[in-house]
């Protein structure tokens, strides 16, 4: 007798539109990877995901290789829609040294309205793939419910280490491309909105940031000082911003006590575009030297 046809696969509903936001007009995207169970990381699978964080479309490819190879990896390319997190797919342990270094090339637009122009870019970042298996490793994240490791690839419109446009290098991206298009279909990539949310704090407690910035960038290379001193200032701004309306909410921004550059262009910022807020020396006894206090 004939074997039954398989029902056809449900076609994934769509998602409602996301509405345009002020902040959307700057790319902020992100690619994280999130452990399915954080309490065994020697045996664990993750997921990892691509977070939209603009009002735009992005068409993109992401790519990676070990370190000590030439070669590139196509590990997904397409098309991702405004404020959303796209699954990537899921990664083993063995395929965690392939990570070692990650590149992402994307172009921006928008379909139904006009737009400004964005620059499209070709990023390269290298990946410390011992930290998958760190339990402090794993961060509180405004874009996820649980601790993730998160590589910010552009922050406000400004891609994290832009390397040149490889023709040669973009030719084996698309010939990898048509090649994996070929293979047979895998697991449905999961879309959902993406859901920004308080980086939060046990009760009573301040919510501690450290601005040092190893702890913000795995690769300092090709940085300058000033470039660095932009990319704390970013952090401690995006910080206040999302923490505005969360009244008497205390803040720590450890920033460390060097030659106190850091610690003056933060109280630049807290008397001119943050006025109105309290501000004092964090505890010693807790925090050392280096550390600031901002109440809301």
């Amino acid at each position: 007798s004939k074997a039954a046809p398989s029902p056809a696969p449900v076609p994934e509903p769509p998602l409602p539109p996301m509405e345009e936001t002020p902040g959307g007009e700057k790319l902020n995207i992100v690619i994280a990877w999130e452990p399915r169970d954080i309490k065994q990381l020697s045996s664990t699978l993750w997921d990892a995901f691509l977070v939209n964080d603009s009002n735009f479309y992005l068409s993109f490819s992401f790519m990676s290789r070990a370190d000590g190879e030439e070669d590139w990896t196509l590990r997904n390319s397409g098309v991702i829609e405004p404020g959303i997190q796209l699954w990537l797919g899921e990664v083993t342990r063995e395929d965690i040294p392939q990570l070692s270094r990650i590149a992402f090339q994307y172009i921006a637009y928008k379909t139904d309205r006009p737009f400004v122009l964005k620059n499209p870019a070709l990023i390269e970042r290298r990946l410390d793939c011992t930290k998958f298996f760190k339990l402090h490793c794993y961060r509180p994240s405004v874009y996820f419910d649980h601790e993730v490791i998160a590589m910010p690839l552009v922050t406000d419109d400004r891609p994290q280490r832009p390397a040149p446009v490889d023709a040669s290098a973009l030719e084996d991206a698309m010939k990898a491309k048509r090649a994996a298009d070929s293979r047979p279909a895998r697991r449905q990539p999961l879309r959902r909105h993406i859901k920004r949310r308080d980086l939060k704090a046990p009760d009573g407690e301040p919510l501690v940031v450290d601005l040092h910035i190893t702890e913000l960038l795995d690769d300092l290379r090709g940085l300058s000082p000033a470039d660095m001193l932009n990319i704390q200032v970013d952090e401690f701004r995006r910080v206040m911003d999302e923490n505005a309306s969360a009244r008497g909410r205390r803040i720590i921004f450890i920033h460390g006590k060097g030659e106190g550059v850091l610690r003056n262009a933060l109280l630049k910022e807290l008397s001119h575009r943050y006025k109105g807020h309290d501000v004092q020396d964090a505890s010693f006894r807790e925090y050392g030297y280096g550390a600031t206090q901002v109440t809301i």
